[in-house]
């Protein structure tokens, strides 16, 4: 008898477990699909086609020097967005960084100066813009070749001096 009334009352536990465990997912999931959209870049690629990606916005000299360094992931419609002061040479290297990025180099004026495509994980190569850029934009490796993405393209950038997009 003892027995089965703990087995029944485990089953009972175990239930109440999932259901908890069920709960806590639709929650989570949900305050996800709530969660706001966050700061926007958006890249006219060679056919005309606008794609975005969500940006971490980063202007402070230690946020600068860390950029992605030690991250492991990054979904593909994500990327980290750098803000100078004003246009100027820039060089970037893959110093602590696991993922292969394009680096990509925007103007004052908007437009993709050159892209570093497809770096090479951890390397301490400079990685140089092709001419002066005042944003750099940090996506996934690949990034600009399966979206058309190329140099002269036009960037809508986010409003930068609002306070919510730092």
């Amino acid at each position: 008898m003892r027995i089965g009334a703990s087995n029944r009352a485990d089953k009972g536990v175990r239930a109440g477990i999932f259901a908890l465990a069920l709960l806590v997912s639709a929650v989570s999931a949900s305050a996800g699909a709530c969660a706001p959209s966050g700061p926007t870049v958006a890249l006219q690629s060679v056919d005309g086609r606008s794609v975005n990606v969500r940006v971490e916005i980063v202007s402070t000299p230690e946020a600068l020097q860390r950029g992605l360094m030690w991250r492991t992931e990054l979904p593909e419609d994500r990327g980290m967005l750098f803000v100078f002061g004003s246009d100027g040479p820039r060089s970037f290297w893959m110093k602590n960084t696991p993922l292969p990025l394009d680096i990509i180099f925007i103007n004052s004026a908007k437009r993709v100066v050159s892209i570093a495509a497809n770096t090479t994980p951890y390397s301490l190569e400079s990685l140089p813009s092709a001419g002066p850029a005042k944003y750099v934009l940090e996506v996934n490796g690949g990034f600009c070749a399966r979206h058309g993405i190329a140099a002269g393209a036009s960037v809508t950038l986010p409003p930068l001096d609002d306070p919510k997009n730092r």
